[in-house]
């Protein structure tokens, strides 16, 4: 389930955001965000994730990595959040 999470940003920040979203990398703001956040979280589960340009494909590798570390469902629900 999505919650709503509000967040100030600054004018820049926002403007290379909206820059993603143009490239058509992104479908909009949301999913940036959502990328970056995810990024972050599991970088500091396992260290930094190398920008490929698709970050899907890492985000599968890097659970494929983690799932190998599975010892109950719980993990697995873990990994399944990230």
């Amino acid at each position: 389930m999505m919650q709503i999470v509000q967040a100030r940003l600054p004018s820049t920040l926002v403007k290379e955001i909206n820059a993603l979203v143009k490239t058509g990398r992104y479908t909009n703001k949301s999913d940036v965000i959502r990328d970056a956040v995810r990024k972050l979280t599991i970088e500091s589960h396992i260290g930094s994730i190398p920008d490929t340009g698709d970050s899907v494909k890492e985000v599968r590798g890097i659970r494929a990595k983690l799932s190998k570390q599975v010892k109950s469902f719980d993990d697995v629900e873990e990994i399944n959040r990230l």
